[in-house]
């Protein structure tokens, strides 16, 4: 399958480069990036090198003159929209990383985006790509909207709670703690090493724009706070909701995640907590959970590399269910350590 990757200098995009050469069916054919069209990747990034000596990024309108059975879009927020309509009338099936395709109401993205959505119609056809909860409505889809990685990782945590309505859905709080790469490659402020190093920072306070896309998903209400840390891959969340069950214990909240996860190759089941690097180089996403018999708290907990399940290895793991391909074709199954 000829693919394209739009935005491939980016770190999402720089991971899907990496992934797609290891993939039995994929054959990388133009690479974007706007700012740095007519660059060597080996040269943007030197870790890519001995796959690609001698690929050079093409500007953005290279994708739309290309023949490709596949475009990935790891573009900012906002800018996909503009190209999906297009390389969907020209036969490409778009998988896209941005949130443009997320929301089923376009209303949400005036209130958390701030912009009228350009191609509104294509929201009731997107298929949300997180295979776990949503594999059956992927195969055969030509427009997949890869989920944020703070809501894989908060789905991934809560769902099987709230789904058997063993959590009440109001009322939950999730907190998240994400590595330095999931802010992207732009430089900033609060990115500069002297901040960061050492540093722990809370932000999008009440308005970070994936708590509507973690609310669709779960049908849920909830406070969502995301972390900055120093660390440069990883993301571990912390997610708390009332058990509808006084009965309900630690041994059932277990019980639940390995009965769910069971057929899923990429999930794991973990009896003590995972930690922010069990999962970092992988495709994989660890989960537990407690149950405090004292406040009556369900302690849903998830950690996830933010590049890979969060963003690059999702969106391939995603294409293969579609397109009838093994699932864990050509994705880490295991981490790197220490």
């Amino acid at each position: 399958m000829r693919i394209g990757i739009v935005g491939a200098t980016g770190y999402a995009g720089s991971e899907l480069l990496r992934l797609s050469a290891d993939h039995p069916d994929l054959e990388m054919v133009v690479a974007t990036g706007e700012t740095n069209a007519g660059r060597r990747v080996a040269e943007h990034v030197p870790a890519l090198a001995a796959l690609y000596p001698s690929t050079i990024f093409s500007s953005t309108s290279a994708i739309l003159e290309t023949e490709l059975d596949v475009v990935f879009l790891a573009l900012p927020h906002g800018q996909s929209q503009h190209l999906v309509p297009g390389l969907l009338e020209r036969g490409a099936q778009v998988v896209d990383l941005g949130a443009d395709f997320r929301m089923k109401q376009a209303a949400d993205y005036v209130t958390w985006y701030g912009h009228e959505h350009v191609a509104p119609a294509l929201l009731a056809t997107s298929v949300y790509g997180l295979v776990e909860r949503h594999r059956a409505q992927l195969p055969g889809a030509t427009l997949i909207a890869v989920p944020g990685c703070y809501p894989t990782a908060s789905a991934l945590a809560l769902g099987p709670f709230l789904d058997r309505g063993l959590m009440a859905p109001t009322g939950i709080i999730v907190n998240a703690l994400s590595g330095v790469s999931g802010a992207g490659r732009t430089p900033s402020d609060r990115l500069h090493f002297g901040r960061l190093a050492a540093n722990a920072e809370a932000y999008g306070l009440l308005t970070h724009r994936h708590t509507p896309e973690i609310q669709q998903e779960l049908s849920a209400e909830l406070l969502f706070t995301p972390h900055l840390i120093p660390a440069g891959r990883g993301m571990l969340v912390t997610a708390y909701g009332r058990a509808t069950s006084s009965s309900f214990n630690t041994d059932d909240a277990l019980e639940v995640l390995h009965t769910t996860f069971a057929n899923d190759p990429f999930m794991v089941v973990t009896e003590e907590p995972p930690t922010l690097k069990d999962a970092v180089g992988s495709n994989l996403c660890m989960v537990s959970a407690r149950v405090d018999p004292r406040t009556g708290w369900i302690v849903a907990m998830s950690a996830l590399d933010n590049l890979i399940k969060g963003a690059a290895g999702q969106a391939i793991q995603a294409w293969n269910v579609s397109t009838g391909r093994s699932e864990t074709s050509g994705l880490p199954l295991s981490g790197v350590t220490p």
